[in-house]
């Protein structure tokens, strides 16, 4: 167990931080698997804003990398454009 006062509070602090990114995390996973199970070019193209939106703001927070939210952009734009 830690023995300072500040590494306690880092302790806190650490497990307040990774609540927080798992559920952003969590949500992001959510709104990627919905994107992707979706037929419907239009529904998709309609929300395909609002998810790079999302991983935009995650990478930019370092809750998940730049280039894991640009490969993940970058399939879903395909499986958009792939849908007739």
């Amino acid at each position: 167990m830690a023995n300072h006062k500040s590494s306690l509070k880092r302790i806190r602090q650490t497990k307040t931080k990774a609540l927080h990114n798992h559920y952003y995390a969590k949500t992001m996973r959510n709104a990627v698997r919905k994107l992707r199970a979706m037929t419907n070019k239009d529904e998709a193209t309609a929300l395909y804003p609002k998810v790079q939106k999302m991983l935009d703001k995650l990478a930019k927070t370092n809750v998940i990398h730049k280039n894991k939210a640009a490969n993940l952009k970058s399939s879903l734009s395909k499986h958009i454009n792939k849908l007739g």
